[in-house]
Order: C-alpha cells, then structure tokens, then sequence
C-alpha cells in the first residue's frame, strides 16, 4: 500500500488494510500491525518473531511474536521501507518459505498469515541506493495499492467519518449520534492536514462533546480548533470528558 504523505500525514493505510481482512476469508483470525520505522532492529525482530527466554538480556520468559499472534490472519508491516537490513532478510525468508525462526530459537515456525505492506517511501529508489532488499521489493510487490491523501479524495470523508462515529461512541459506551448534514460540509471542507487519523480523533471528540444524540459543528470545531468548550452547565459530558 503507498501513502503519498507530507510529514506528519496518515494516508490511512491502516484503516485498508483492516478492511481489505475484515471482508477476506481470513477475518476470523487476528488482524495485527506494527510500524517498522518505530522501533531499534533487536526489538523489531522480537516484535515480530517472537523470542525464547534467556535469547538476550532482559528476556525473562518467551514471548509469542506477531506472526505467531495472526497466525491465519494478516499483519500489516507499516513503513516498511524503514524496516532495517537485518529485518529485511528475515521478513524475506518469512515470504518465501512461509516460516520464521524466533529469537534464541532452534526450530523453525510456520506461518500461514497474509502480510500487507506500507510505506510512504519510493521503494524502487530505496532499492538503487542499498536501503532496501531487491528480492523483498519484488516479494511485496504483488499487488501495489496507491493511497492518496484524504484531501485528494473526499467523496470516503461521509462513510469514514461514519464509521469513526460507531466506533467511537462504542467504545465510550455511548448511543451513536446523529451525524448532522451541518458537520458533514465541515468535515467535506477541511484540508485534514493529518489525514485519516486527524478525522478520526476529531469524530471521537466531537462525540464526547454531543450532548443531545447529534454532532453538530460546534463540536468539531472545539476539536478541531484545539479550544474545547462545554456549552452550559453539562456535567455528563465533563464526566465522559474525564
């Protein structure tokens, strides 16, 4: 997947990627996903196979690694590109051969696990200047996927946003408000500097702040403008807020 991104931007890559498994034979398994870029190369290599107890300090027990954790699923291995070398060969091996050996281990681990990759990176140019594996390139590029900005296709902002709504109030243990056609031309009209992850945490804001089953734009404006005020004396929302 290949988010055109400025710094700081989430092209929501993660959010395809969760969706292209929920509707794929494979979405009653796990759905995990890490960010290569985020971690030192010994810890990534754990995070991702898994190690036995005592394969390095620190590593009081064995641990299971996201492989093993979706296995019959799909992991998403975002910024790929900034995956190190070292990783690279492994993440390959895992590719080709369909198995993996953990940390400190002796025997080889199968994996039977969808892997889809993101990053925002020109992998092709990674590649000529020795940043990135030839072989991995070509392993991954099965099915390249462009994902543009979410300013460069608002027509997703109505059923994104929707769907942030649901999960939102769900997950606050709210009945899911009413997106007003208000809000829905604000949402339409913002240049979403942040891309999918800003439009999620606005709708997740906003939705704290409604109070009367229906987001309306003060409420994401008071997000979006970084100044968060309570209309009247609420005291639900300031419960809900803290």
């Amino acid at each position: 997947v290949l988010g055109m991104r400025r710094v700081g931007d989430v092209a929501g890559e993660e959010v395809a990627a969760r969706s292209i498994h929920q509707q794929s034979p494979r979405s009653a398994a796990r759905f995990v996903a890490i960010n290569c870029g985020a971690l030192p190369p010994e810890l990534l290599e754990s995070e991702l196979f898994g190690h036995t107890r005592g394969a390095f300090t620190g590593a009081a027990r064995e641990k299971e690694g996201l492989f093993a954790v979706a296995e019959g699923g799909t992991i998403l291995l975002d910024e790929i590109g900034d995956a190190p070398l070292t990783v690279q060969v492994k993440l390959l091996r895992v590719l080709q051969e369909r198995s993996y050996l953990p940390l400190g281990a002796t025997e080889l681990r199968h994996a039977d696990v969808r892997v889809i990759a993101a990053t925002h990176r020109d992998l092709a140019e990674e590649v000529r200047q020795g940043r990135f594996r030839e072989d991995l390139y070509y392993r991954l590029h099965v099915v390249p996927l462009h994902m543009p900005s979410l300013r460069e296709r608002r027509e997703d902002i109505p059923m994104l946003a929707e769907l942030f709504l649901t999960r939102a109030a769900a997950q606050h243990g709210m009945a899911t408000p009413h997106l007003s056609h208000e809000v829905i031309g604000l949402l339409m009209n913002h240049d979403w500097p942040g891309n999918v992850r800003e439009l999620a945490n606005a709708i997740e804001g906003a939705t704290l702040l409604s109070n009367d089953g229906v987001l309306r734009p003060q409420h994401v404006h008071a997000v979006l403008d970084v100044a968060i005020t309570i209309y009247g004396d609420d005291l639900a929302t300031l419960e809900r807020l803290s």
